[in-house]
C-alpha cells in the first residue's frame, strides 16, 4: 500500500503512525485528526467485510482460538509488547522515509513492509500484533467479549509507542527542520 497509495496520502493506514508523523511535525494536528477518524472508519468497514465473508464460510475462522485481540502473555506484558513494537515500527516509518534519507526513500515501502512483518513474528505469540488501533477497533466492535474487554491495550499500547518514537527522531533525526 505504501507504493499505491502513499504517493496521495503518505500510505497513513494506522493512527499510531500518523500520531508519530504529527508529533514529529510533519503533519498539522487537523490532518492528523481527519486521518485518524478515517483510518477507523476503513478498519470497521474492512471488519464488516471479512465478518460477512466468515459469516457464509465458518471454516474459514476455524483455529482462531484468541480472536480480534487477545493478551495472551497478560495485559500489563500484552500493553509492553505493543508499546515496543509499535516504538520500532514508528521509527522505522520515520527513518525510511526522512527527507534527509535522500535516494533510499524509494524505497521506504520496502523497508517499512520488511519490519511489519518481522514485527509481527515477534509479537504475534504475546498479543497477536496489531501495533495499529484502527487494526484493533474495527474487528473488536464484531467480535465483542474479551477483544472489547481488551481494546484499550491495543489503542494506548500503540499511541504510546508512537509518542515515543516521535520523541527518540527528534533525539535522531539529521534534518532538525523537519523536528
Amino acid at each position: 500500500m505504501a507504493y499505491t497509495i502513499g504517493g496521495i496520502s503518505g500510505c497513513h493506514i494506522n493512527p499510531a503512525i500518523t500520531l508519530g508523523v504529527f508529533l514529529s511535525g510533519r503533519m498539522s494536528g487537523k490532518d492528523a485528526a481527519m486521518y485518524m477518524v478515517f483510518q477507523v472508519i476503513g478498519a470497521i468497514i474492512a471488519a464488516a467485510v471479512l465478518a460477512g465473508i466468515v459469516a457464509t464460510s465458518p471454516g474459514l475462522a476455524q483455529g482462531t482460538t484468541t480472536g480480534a485481540n487477545a493478551c495472551a502473555a497478560g495485559t500489563t506484558n500484552g500493553l509492553f509488547v505493543e508499546i515496543v513494537l509499535t516504538c520500532i515500527f514508528v521509527l522505522v516509518v520515520l527513518g525510511a522515509t526522512a527527507k534527509t534519507n535522500g535516494a533510499t526513500n524509494n524505497f521506504a515501502g520496502l523497508a517499512i513492509g520488511l519490519s511489519l512483518i518481522l514485527i509481527h513474528l515477534v509479537g504475534i505469540h504475546y498479543t497477536g500484533t496489531s501495533v495499529n488501533p484502527a487494526r484493533s477497533i474495527g474487528p473488536a466492535l464484531f467480535q465483542g467479549g474479551q477483544a472489547l474487554a481488551e481494546l484499550w491495550v491495543f489503542i494506548v499500547g500503540p499511541f504510546v509507542g508512537g509518542a515515543l518514537a516521535a520523541g527518540i527522531w527528534k533525539v535522531i533525526s539529521l534534518d532538525k527542520k523537519e523536528n
